[in-house]
């Protein structure tokens, strides 16, 4: 009962920032540009609470705690309103009404404020407890492994897989995991000197039958000293800069195949993730929101029509063309958008009840009867 105390309360903390973070990045860029604000949502369904703000904004905290939004005042075009809610337009203040770059503004805002959490999250994390580091060292080579038959040894460090230079431990981890079962080498630096080992790749199967390479060793870790505010800051966008790249790799790998979609997980497993993480301490956790932001940062700006991301793509294609895109285009555009939001919202959440084991318990169950 305490872990699931913890989960729930670890879950709704850290989703609750992120979507609060990324709808204040709506809601500032909106006042800035002159668009009212209507509705200031976290959350859906029937409000627990609701209060107005001093400039007539409804802000409201909602019981499900998987996104929540913005309601800007004239969201809806002219074609798309009723004569009621035309009535009810303030002049100068309709979003429908601004320039195309003001509507871009608003609605680039939010991914941008969650890149800007995670770095004012990393920056504090580095500024107080320093920033780690993932050695590509070999600290402990598990028996039996395809790297104890090759003969890597703790204190390698790996430098080639076969013709492949790597760059640190996560494009090792990468690039092995897609050569299951392959015979190639190993080149370690062992004492200053460069060693070529011949290795056959282990195999990793999964549930579903997926498989993935592994040489079965662990990696040395190191925490550096807590660094100054401003060198903290330097280093807080560096690694958001590089959680970005790795996370777009990582789904490029996922769509060309060569990684395993198995491994998306969704709401559970974040929350699963939250839980497991608010054990180990305050920094587990602000490292875990901050990457959490880059990843709902990145998908917002996806260009899929209902995401922020193909909101731009239309206003793109608006400052081309000197015209908004036909409202048909964008009706169709929204519906397939959904529909591919909601597949992968089904697709992912499958995924984690596998990852609990669900489905071979439900199988072994039935099984029994």
């Amino acid at each position: 009962m305490h872990d699931l105390i913890r989960t729930v309360l670890a879950f709704s903390l850290v989703l609750g920032v992120l979507v609060f973070i990324h709808e204040l990045g709506h809601y500032l860029a909106a006042r800035w540009r002159g668009v009212h604000v209507e509705v200031f949502s976290i959350g859906f369904g029937r409000p627990l609470l609701r209060w107005h703000d001093s400039v007539g904004t409804e802000w409201r905290l909602c019981p499900v705690p998987l996104g929540g939004y913005v309601r800007p005042h004239g969201f809806e075009g002219p074609e798309d309103a009723t004569e009621e809610q035309k009535a009810a337009w303030q002049p100068g203040r309709t979003f429908h009404d601004k320039p195309v770059l003001s509507r871009a503004i608003v609605i680039m805002a939010g991914p941008v404020f969650n890149f800007l959490l995670a770095i004012v999250l990393f920056t504090g994390l580095f500024a107080t407890s320093g920033q780690p580091h993932i050695l590509n060292q070999v600290a402990q080579v598990m028996p039996g492994s395809a790297a104890a038959s090759a003969g890597v040894e703790k204190g390698d460090v790996i430098v080639r897989v076969g013709d492949h230079t790597v760059r640190d431990v996560t494009d090792l981890q990468s690039f092995v995991s897609g050569q299951a079962d392959a015979r190639t080498t190993l080149t370690v630096r062992r004492n200053g000197a460069d060693q070529t080992l011949p290795v056959h790749i282990g195999v990793a199967q999964e549930q579903g039958g997926d498989r993935h390479g592994q040489i079965g060793v662990s990696f040395a870790a190191e925490m550096g000293k807590p660094q100054s505010l401003p060198h903290a800051f330097v280093s807080a966008i560096k690694e958001t800069w590089h959680v970005s790249v790795q996370t777009l790799e990582g789904l490029w790998q996922m769509i060309t195949g060569r990684h395993s979609t198995k491994d998306l997980g969704g709401p559970l497993r974040i929350a699963q993730m939250s839980g497991q993480v608010a054990q180990y301490g305050l920094p587990s956790l602000v490292s875990f929101m901050a990457l959490l932001s880059i990843n709902l940062g990145l998908i917002n700006l996806f260009p899929v029509p209902i995401l922020d991301g193909g909101r731009l793509v239309f206003y793109v294609f608006e400052a081309i063309l000197g015209r908004p895109v036909s409202r048909r285009v964008q009706e169709i555009s929204f519906q397939a958008g959904f529909a591919l939001i909601a597949g992968l919202f089904l697709f992912s959440t499958f995924n984690d009840l596998s990852h609990f084991g669900l489905f071979q318990w439900l199988a072994s169950r039935a099984g029994q009867g």
